[in-house]
């Protein structure tokens, strides 16, 4: 079912509402939380109006009744008063260091949840899988899916990364207990993700995510590289959950590397042949196609 969005609606005929509507339109905005749990009576006294206009108010603004409206405020306020309120204390001038600042809290809150026992586990099913295969829809898990695939296809190892949720449930259906599905989601609650990795349980095929710990999909993986970020109320920014992400990759990654040091390296010195003589030669230190 689509959301309501009410806020929206409120703001955009607010124009076009008579003066005690505006009236009550001010109360709602400035504290949506009062709105959805005062009664009416407590509403119109907030606004200053009478009960009569509280129940005109919510059929202009696209509601059936009071009732209603009361309902959808409660949703819109579930988001959190930071992306309704105003926001001040000069984050504008300050936001390079912040935006520093978080992707380090990052970094250090997704560390807390490591565990070398599950790197290694989940490694170990890597390193035997006739194929990985890696998921995850969005903004961030899509981008750093393909990261992922980055990282193991230098080591040699056998994987590709898929966004599409019709082609990946196909693809689940193809599973053995000899392939491994990587799921990677910050929320751990995407349906689309749960359904596949369900799917791909019941043909066997061993399943890891990077995910929230205690998140739905969490609990569907045979090994959960866990970690989590806490969003801020600067919310003009991109979120720093995506370098909790990476770093649980990069830590995936060299594990993998280090298993067989020795085929590692030869695989790393192929790479850095070819992009050498692709580059023209140049610094020995370039990166290895990053």
């Amino acid at each position: 079912m689509t959301v309501s969005d009410i806020v929206f609606q409120i703001r955009s005929r607010y124009d076009q509402l008579s003066g005690t509507e505006q009236k009550v339109a001010d109360a709602v905005l400035a504290d949506l939380a009062f709105a959805a749990s005062a009664s009416i009576n407590e509403l119109a006294e907030r606004a200053g109006v009478s009960i009569a206009t509280i129940s005109r108010f919510a059929k202009v603004a696209g509601c059936d009744d009071v009732r209603d409206l009361k309902l959808r405020l409660a949703q819109a306020g579930a988001i959190g008063a930071r992306f309704l309120a105003d926001q001040g204390g000069g984050e504008d001038n300050v936001f390079y260091n912040r935006i520093c600042a978080d992707i380090e809290a990052a970094l250090h809150q997704s560390l807390a949840h490591f565990s070398e026992a599950q790197f290694r586990a989940a490694a170990a099913l890597v390193d035997k899988a006739r194929m990985t295969c890696v998921a995850g829809f969005g903004g961030a898990s899509t981008m750093l899916g393909d990261e992922l695939q980055f990282r193991l296809a230098r080591l040699g190892y056998p994987v590709s990364a898929y966004h599409d949720p019709v082609l990946l449930r196909m693809l689940a259906t193809t599973l053995s207990e000899r392939d491994v599905l990587l799921l990677l989601s910050v929320s751990g609650v995407t349906p689309e993700l749960l359904e596949v990795a369900d799917i791909a349980r019941q043909y066997g095929a061993k399943v890891v995510a990077i995910t929230a710990p205690d998140s739905p999909l969490g609990e569907r993986a045979d090994v959960l590289l866990p970690f989590h970020v806490d969003e801020t109320d600067f919310i003009y920014k991109p979120s720093a959950s995506r370098y909790g992400m990476m770093l649980v990759i990069d830590v995936l990654a060299t594990e993998l590397a280090l298993m067989h040091k020795a085929h590692s390296k030869e695989m790393l010195r192929r790479l850095k042949l070819v992009l050498d003589d692709y580059r023209g030669g140049g610094d020995r230190r370039l990166p290895l196609g990053d």
